[in-house]
């Protein structure tokens, strides 16, 4: 074999040394970037786990109040059934208890010698 055969030869295998391990060298690198990046993320998401965690225990106490307050409209508004359907009962009584109280001045009225018919108290 020649010299300058070998000599390209060896510089051919030198190139592909040397791109070889650049190439080895810069993923190396990306790779070690990357983790430094990932362990930045990883810090920030556990500075901010505090905080995510009061504004769910915060979401929840409203939620629990809401069902509370739903609750006690839902008891609120079945005494207000209740109520209205007592006073609907003692309207009726007292509409009836009328109706025979009108009928006993009547009743008086016609018994009382001294009455005038067509008067009204």
């Amino acid at each position: 074999m020649s010299t300058t055969v070998t000599i390209v030869i060896i510089v051919v295998v030198v190139s592909v040394i040397l791109l070889v391990a650049g190439t080895w060298v810069l993923t190396r690198r990306r790779r070690e970037h990357q983790r430094v990046e990932a362990q930045g993320i990883r810090d920030r998401a556990a500075e901010r786990e505090f905080e995510v965690a009061q504004r769910e225990a915060r979401a929840e106490e409203t939620a629990a109040r809401s069902r509370a307050a739903k609750a006690e409209g839902e008891v609120k508004a079945a005494q207000a059934a209740q109520l209205a359907q007592q006073a609907s009962a003692r309207r009726s009584e007292a509409s009836d208890s009328r109706t025979e109280l009108d009928k006993e001045w009547e009743r008086a009225d016609t018994v009382d010698p001294d009455s005038k018919a067509g008067e009204k108290r």
